[in-house]
């Protein structure tokens, strides 16, 4: 009895080892403790806790008296802090070991030094360290088990040779002593590695987490970034039409249109409580359309005197063995109130054109008459006493002013070019692109810059220049479809600044090619027919010219070159 009780207390004290761990960690935030298992301080506490379970099981062991089996198992500690710590650690540990034994055993042997250190079998466990952290689990478990086996049979056997000739003790005795400490050995040793095994891969779960909720955070950060510098007002909405989050676009849109509105009290409400009642059941259609069917859907808003375009795409969760599942909808809104008022004012600018043009045209046919009649005139005159001379040069003088004012008229409908100014290309399509990325996006389209790093600056009025640019891209767009891509790009060609507008659409057929910038002539249902021939009037006062090249099925190319 007295001898089970050694073990079980000894067994015990050497697997204190790795149960005492945890307290190392007492008192210490999540982050900390997080922090201490990066800078791999989870094999210092173990050196430690190892060094006071193999102190504690050799003071029992040469404490105990003569009654019972001094057998030492704080060989156990040592080998599992030599296998699982690094080379540095395991060496102190193991010289800290045999100098215990010197300091606290009195008087000391041999066998006893053997006994208790067990350094007999110290080249065994040192040549498997290496090995030993690259195993798995299981082979780790029986690398553990021969060691300690080996270890607690080599100091039982010394046991028995140095009591040998001591016949208080029966065979019986002692063999089943020696197998008693060698199976608590088993035991204490089995249970330790285990526990060590199981706080790794805790420990790599934690890491694992951790390291994935960062990723997480930063990305979500990040989207949320990317989100509130979009200028487009986003929302996202579940599968009810509940909204669940805002972008700054969205809240600054909805405290203009109502103040009472905050962010907060965004979140949570049906995305149709924000339009006006007569908008509200097309947005709740969109957003049903949307989760249940998948589609994308495109509404046109007015809300006082705003114009907005609404967007509502469905959301998807991914799953790895799932189908797509509709989540929700990401409701994308963008006020276009000043890019209609623009195109009003653009399609005036063509009504007024037109206008212009036919005045131009009928003046001009009036004078042509005009003329006829001033020689007839002449004619007249001559044959006509002098009395009636101060009338006929009463008349011609009147049919001088009216030609006169057809001539100012014609001058004013031909649109000079006013003043030109050293300016960068670049600089006109820049200012630009804002609204033709707002056209775009309209269409659903996307718009491509290539843009020369070295265009030199122009003789140039901007003006006009923004007005053919402007003309050739809205043709591009209303050309293509939905998914359309327009490209701007400008270079150098020998003496001359190219700048290309390109489309994706279906081209032009050849036949229409070389109508399409006379007066009057459209290839668009619409059209007026004005606006290629007032972009080739404006390039050609700009010493320019303009070309059109295009196939059906691949898109069509308008190049306007100007002189270095």
């Amino acid at each position: 009895m007295i001898a089970l009780k050694d073990i079980l207390l000894q067994v015990l004290l050497a697997g204190s080892a790795v149960f005492l761990i945890p307290l190392f960690y007492l008192g210490l935030s999540k982050q900390q403790v997080l922090q201490m298992d990066h800078a791999n301080r989870v094999n210092v506490s173990f050196a430690a806790t190892s060094l006071f379970s193999m102190l504690l099981c050799l003071l029992f062991a040469l404490s105990v008296g003569s009654e019972t089996v001094p057998i030492s198992m704080s060989i156990i500690p040592v080998t599992l802090a030599i296998l699982y710590c690094k080379a540095l650690k395991g060496a102190a540990l193991s010289i800290l070991h045999i100098l215990f034994y010197f300091l606290l055993a009195h008087p000391y042997d041999l066998y006893g030094f053997l006994l208790h250190t067990g350094i007999l079998l110290y080249p065994i466990v040192w040549l498997s360290a290496k090995r030993f952290k690259h195993n798995t689990s299981s082979r780790k478990m029986r690398l553990v088990i021969a060691l300690i086996t080996a270890e607690l049979a080599v100091s039982s056997l010394l046991w028995v040779v140095s009591i040998y000739p001591d016949t208080s003790y029966s065979n019986v005795y002692l063999i089943l002593s020696a197998l008693g400490y060698v199976a608590g050995a088993l035991a204490a040793g089995s249970m330790s590695q285990l526990w060590m095994e199981q706080m790794k891969h805790y420990r790599g779960m934690v890491q694992h987490f951790s390291e994935a909720q960062h990723h997480y955070t930063i990305e979500k950060e990040r989207l949320h970034q990317i989100l509130n510098a979009v200028p487009l007002a986003i929302a996202t909405v579940d599968v009810d039409g509940k909204v669940l989050f805002v972008n700054e676009m969205m809240n600054q849109t909805a405290k203009e249109q109502l103040p009472c509105i905050s962010s907060q009290n965004l979140i949570g409400q049906h995305a149709s409580r924000f339009v006006e009642q007569e908008q509200a059941d097309k947005i709740e259609h969109s957003i049903q359309q949307a989760v249940v069917h998948g589609e994308v859907n495109v509404l046109t808003m007015r809300y006082g005197s705003h114009v907005f375009v609404s967007r509502t795409v469905p959301i998807y969760a991914n799953g790895i063995n799932t189908p797509e599942e509709v989540t929700g909808a990401m409701i994308i809104i963008q006020d276009i109130t000043e890019l209609e008022m623009l195109r009003n004012e653009l399609d005036n600018v063509d009504r007024l054109s037109l206008v212009g043009q036919m005045a131009a045209s009928i003046t001009h046919e009036v004078r042509n008459p005009m003329a006829v009649v001033r020689g007839f005139l002449q004619l007249m005159q001559e044959k006509s006493p002098e009395s009636m001379d101060h009338y006929y040069r009463i008349v011609m003088e009147e049919l001088d002013r009216a030609n006169s004012i057809i001539n100012d008229f014609l001058s004013l409908a031909q649109n000079r070019i006013a003043e030109k100014e050293e300016s960068q290309l670049h600089d006109i399509i820049h200012e630009l692109s804002p609204l033709l990325w707002a056209d775009a996006n309209l269409r659903g389209q996307s718009i491509e810059l290539m843009l020369a790093h070295n265009v030199p600056k122009l003789q140039l009025n901007p003006k006009e220049i923004k007005q053919v640019v402007l003309n050739l891209a809205r043709n591009g767009m209303e050309a293509m479809n939905e998914k359309g891509v327009l490209t701007l790009e400008t270079r150098i060609v020998e003496d001359k600044v190219e700048l290309c507008v390109h489309d994706t659409g279906p081209g032009i057929p050849a036949v229409k090619q070389e109508k399409l910038f006379e007066p009057f002539y459209t290839t668009k249902a619409k059209g007026t027919g004005l606006g290629l021939s007032m972009c080739l009037s404006i390039v050609e006062r700009h010493n320019g010219t303009i070309t059109v090249e295009s196939e059906e099925g691949q898109g069509t190319t308008f190049k306007v070159a100007f002189q270095l």
